[in-house]
C-alpha cells in the first residue's frame, strides 16, 4: 500500500525558498503524526518529490533524518516504509512520555505565567471532533494537548522531543480502532488535567497525567497484543 500524497502540494509553502531535508522530513513528520501516512504504508520516492517540489537527493536524506527518529524504515529493493512497532516500542516509549510531560509540567509550575491557551484549544477542538463522532480528529486532538502541555516548559528542546515521541505514539493510534470506546476517555481527562492548570494546581494536574499515561500505556499494550496463534504485533515489513 503507498501513501496518498495528494494534499502535500498545499505544503509546499512551509518550504519557503530552500527545500530543505529538515523542512521537508517536518511535514512529513506531522502527516504521520496526524495519521496521514499510516504504518507500513510506502513513502513513495516519485509521489512525494513530485507533490512537494524537491529533488529525489533532498527526499532521500529527510528519508534518513525519518529512519534516525525511528518513524521510518528503509527496506532493500522495496523502498521506504512508515515504521511500524512492537509492544516493546509503545512500553519504552510511555517510559519517555512520562517522564516529559510531567517535568514539563513541574517547570511550568517554577514560571510566573504560562499559556494555556493551545492547551484550551487541543480541548475544545477534541470535544468539537467527538460531537461529530470524528473518531480519528479526537485522536489528533489528544496529539496536539499532550503537545501543548509539552510545551508549557517553554523549552525548544523538550518540545522537539515530545514531538518526536508523540508522532512515534500516534503509529498506534492509527492501527486501532477509530471507535468511541477508545478515544472518548481521552477528553474526559484533559478535561481534569486542565480544570487543575487553570487553578494552578500544578501538582495535581502532574498527577492526574502520570494516571492518564499509565492508564493510555495498559490500554494500549492490550489492544496490541497479539490473537491467539498470530505472530508479534508491529513486526516490520
Amino acid at each position: 500500500m503507498t501513501v496518498d500524497a495528494s494534499g502535500l502540494e498545499s505544503a509546499r509553502h512551509l518550504l519557503e525558498r530552500s527545500g530543505t531535508a529538515e523542512r521537508v522530513a517536518a511535514i512529513l513528520r506531522q502527516y504521520i503524526t496526524d495519521g496521514v501516512f499510516a504504518p507500513g504504508e510506502r513513502l513513495s520516492e516519485p509521489v512525494i518529490s513530485s507533490a512537494l517540489g524537491v529533488s529525489r537527493n533532498t527526499l532521500r536524506e529527510s528519508f534518513q533524518l525519518l529512519a534516525h527518529e525511528r518513524l521510518a524504515v528503509h527496506e532493500l529493493n522495496r523502498g521506504v516504509f512508515v515504521r511500524e512497532l512492537t509492544t516493546t516500542d509503545i512500553a519504552d516509549l510511555y517510559v519517555v512520555r512520562r517522564a516529559t510531560e510531567c517535568g514539563a509540567l513541574r517547570r511550568a509550575a517554577e514560571l510566573s505565567t504560562v499559556d494555556l491557551a493551545p492547551v484550551e484549544k487541543a480541548l475544545h477542538d477534541g470535544r468539537a471532533a467527538a460531537g461529530a463522532e470524528d473518531w480519528p480528529s479526537v485522536g489528533t486532538a489528544s496529539i496536539h494537548f499532550h503537545q501543548a502541555l509539552a510545551d508549557l516548559a517553554g523549552s525548544e528542546r523538550l518540545s522537539a522531543t515530545m514531538r518526536q515521541v508523540l508522532a512515534e505514539t500516534r503509529l498506534f493510534f492509527v492501527l486501532n480502532e477509530n471507535t468511541r470506546e477508545f478515544y472518548e476517555p481521552f477528553l474526559d481527562c484533559h478535561e481534569r488535567i486542565l480544570r487543575d492548570l487553570r487553578r494552578g494546581r500544578f501538582d495535581a494536574a502532574e498527577a492526574a497525567l502520570d494516571r492518564y499515561l499509565r492508564d493510555a500505556e495498559a490500554r494500549l499494550l492490550e489492544l496490541s497484543a497479539p490473537a491467539p496463534g498470530s505472530g508479534p504485533p508491529g513486526t516490520p515489513r
